[in-house]
């Protein structure tokens, strides 16, 4: 009989590795698809911030307006970074891909230029547009202004499609894990019923019966996180040893935020998943946990 107790006593004893392990692995997934995500973010932000325009200068103008006008640049929320090409570094940059046009004219014929890199927020169609006509407005020594038109009017609207749709698969991995995750709990929490109705029965108060359990549920959720967040960031290194460019896209205060994301909905869903189940076999009877 004391051994046939002991057996019982055992087995009522709640099973939490499955539990953790079960959510680490959610965790885990959510936390490789939000990498991902963020790289996908960063990298579309590093291609538009690659697209440099041309301030091309008239002819014979003053050092003086020239450093104006770049001191006005430099000092504009668009504006990423900015350097004045003379005509001479033109012709170098020239040369390094073209033909030299010395035997034919011998005039250097390329103008000077400001150029800068505008900031990804206004890399499309419509702000670029407003930025080179106040340009053109506000200075009297630019020329022109030029930039690859054709490539920011076809590259805004696929990224914005492609960020929508990243954004929308986001959420639906998101509402399925916190599913899986909830599932999960629950399935730890029904070979636990009988014990939970029998603390009931010799008169146990609910918050006496919850409190143990939902601490318990928040160690495992915090457990679980960290063990998917190390092993997310150990991914990770590998990725950006063999890919070294990943080293670049990688924003730190993004994936900080991330794992922080990860953590508490580890321990928020493990917490209320269980918090649920208990008060569910609380209020069943006797019968129907059979």
């Amino acid at each position: 009989m004391v051994q046939t107790g002991k057996a019982s006593a055992k087995r009522s004893k709640p099973s939490y590795f499955m539990a953790i392990l079960g959510v680490s692995i959610v965790l885990f997934f959510v936390g490789i698809f939000g990498w991902m995500l963020l790289n996908a973010t960063h990298y579309m932000n590093y291609l538009k911030e690659g697209v440099q325009v041309h301030v091309y200068l008239q002819k014979d103008v003053a050092q003086a307006d020239v450093d104006s006008l770049k001191n006005y640049l430099s000092v504009q929320p668009f504006t990423k970074s900015v350097e004045y090409v003379d005509k001479e570094t033109a012709k170098k940059r020239w040369l390094e891909d073209e033909a030299d046009f010395s035997e034919l004219i011998d005039e250097n014929p390329l103008p000077a230029s400001i150029d800068f890199y505008a900031r990804s927020a206004y890399v499309h169609k419509d702000s670029l547009t407003n930025i080179k006509n106040d340009l053109l407005r506000r200075s009297n020594i630019i020329e022109s202004v030029k930039y690859p038109a054709t490539l920011v009017a076809r590259m805004a609207p696929i990224m914005r499609w492609m960020l929508l749709g990243l954004s929308a698969m986001a959420v639906i991995f998101a509402i399925l894990s916190i599913v899986l995750i909830d599932n999960t709990i629950r399935l730890a929490m029904y070979s636990n019923r009988f014990l939970i109705k029998t603390m009931q029965m010799v008169g146990a108060t609910r918050g006496f019966i919850s409190k143990p359990m939902n601490m318990r549920a928040i160690i495992n959720g915090a457990i679980a996180a960290i063990i998917s967040i190390i092993l997310i960031f150990v991914i990770m290194l590998v990725f950006e040893y063999f890919v070294t460019d990943l080293k670049t896209l990688r924003d730190n205060n993004n994936l900080v935020l991330m794992f922080l994301i990860l953590f508490l909905l580890g321990i928020g869903i493990s917490l209320i998943s269980t918090h649920r189940s208990v008060v569910k076999y609380l209020k069943m009877s006797l019968d129907d946990l059979y």
